[in-house]
C-alpha cells in the first residue's frame, strides 16, 4: 500500500510542475495565463511564446508522463497486489491529474494531454504512434490543435484494444484506463469543440520566439 500512495504522490507532483509558467516567467517574464486560452499547456505555450518555447514545454510536459509511469514500474514488486503495467497506469494517470490541476499554480493547469502521450509512450508506445499519427494528420489538414487532440484521444483506446489485446499482462487496465483518458481529453475540449462548430477556434501557426 505504501508504494502505491507513493507512485500517485510521485506521479502527482511530477505532473504539477507547470513547465509552461516556469518557461513564460524565465524566457520573456509573461504568464501564460493571462494570454491565449489561458491554459499552462504546450499549445497556448506555442501561440503565446513562440514555436521553440511551445516545442520545449510540449517535450517536458510529455516526459512528466513518461517519468511517473516509470516511476511506477521502478516502485513495483512482486505480490503487491497490483501489476507492474497497473502501477505505472497509476502513475501515469496521476501525473495527468497533476497537470490539469496543479498544486503549484492554484490549481489551474493545462488539459494533460502532452502528460497522457508520455505515459502511453512508456506503456504501450505503439497505441501512442497511431494515436500521434491521427493527430498529425488533423494538425497537417486543418490546423486546429485542439481538434487533433480529440481525434487522437479517440484513436488511443482503439489502438491500445487492436495492439495489445491478449498480448501482454495487464491490457485490460490499459484500456479501461485509456478510455478514462480519452473522456477527460474530450471533457477537456468541449469548449475548443463548440468554437470549432462555430468557426471561432484559432488555428496553429507558425511563428518565432
Amino acid at each position: 500500500m505504501d508504494r502505491i500512495i507513493l507512485t500517485v504522490l510521485l506521479g502527482y507532483l511530477l505532473g504539477s510542475i507547470p513547465f509552461s509558467l516556469i518557461v513564460g516567467k524565465l524566457a520573456t517574464g509573461i504568464d501564460p495565463r493571462d494570454y491565449g486560452s489561458g491554459n499552462l499547456g504546450a499549445a497556448n505555450t506555442f501561440r503565446t511564446l513562440g514555436a521553440a518555447s511551445g516545442v520545449g514545454v510540449l517535450l517536458l510536459d510529455v516526459s512528466k508522463g513518461a517519468m511517473s509511469a516509470l516511476a511506477g514500474s521502478l516502485l513495483w514488486r512482486q505480490g503487491m497486489g497490483l501489476g507492474e503495467v497497473d502501477l505505472m497506469l497509476l502513475g501515469g494517470l496521476s501525473a495527468v491529474c497533476g497537470h490539469i490541476w496543479t498544486v503549484f499554480a492554484s490549481f489551474r493547469g493545462g488539459k494533460g494531454v502532452a502528460t497522457a502521450a508520455g505515459m502511453f509512450i512508456s506503456i504501450a508506445p505503439l497505441a501512442f504512434v497511431f494515436s500521434l499519427t491521427a493527430w498529425v494528420l488533423v494538425v497537417v489538414v486543418w490546423r486546429y490543435v485542439s481538434l487533433g487532440s480529440i481525434v487522437g484521444a479517440i484513436v488511443l483506446p482503439i489502438a491500445v484494444y487492436l495492439t495489445s489485446a491478449r498480448r501482454m499482462n495487464g491490457w485490460e487496465s490499459m484500456f479501461v484506463i485509456s478510455l478514462v483518458v480519452t473522456m477527460v481529453v474530450l471533457v477537456a475540449h468541449r469548449g475548443n469543440l463548440r468554437r470549432i462548430l462555430q468557426g471561432t477556434e484559432r488555428k496553429l501557426s507558425i511563428h518565432g520566439g
